[in-house]
């Protein structure tokens, strides 16, 4: 990727030092992604709807948007159907979107997995200790106070 401030750079807008723009001279944009590429973007790209395709290709948005609104209104009927096999329905569905959902996850490496359970143990003995000691600091005032 270029970068754009290449000629920016270059020309100067004559509203800085000639200090600064010096120090400048070494420097690169770092371009990050929006979001991680990856299995997200083809899986979003396989499951677009022919509406959804014809509004991204400068379709008719409002013959598109009804339309998805429709085939929105009948899968909800088709999946709201009762019968027997309902309830069944129902589990694999929630099911699939589970499946669906947990590949979203970005999963921790190793390293980070050992660091997260590291601190999680160092604070939770932390707390652990100060809430002891607090109890036995108020047994022995209780004791001395009524005793």
């Amino acid at each position: 990727m270029s970068d754009e401030r290449d000629s920016a750079d270059a020309t100067g807008d004559g509203t800085e030092d000639n200090g600064a723009e010096a120090k400048r001279v070494g420097q690169t944009a770092v371009v990050t992604p929006a979001r991680p590429t990856g299995k997200r973007s083809r899986q979003r790209a396989l499951s677009k709807t022919g509406a959804e395709a014809d509004t991204e290709a400068g379709g008719d948005t409002e013959d598109a948007a009804k339309t998805a609104k429709v085939s929105k209104a009948k899968k909800a009927k088709a999946a709201s159907g009762g019968g027997i096999l309902a309830p069944f329905r129902f589990v694999w569905t929630y099911l699939s979107e589970v499946v669906n959902e947990l590949r979203k996850v970005i999963w921790p490496n190793r390293k980070q997995m050992v660091t997260y359970t590291t601190v999680v143990l160092l604070f939770l003995a932390f707390m652990v200790a100060m809430i002891s000691l607090a109890d036995i600091g108020l047994t022995e005032l209780v004791t001395l106070v009524f005793a």
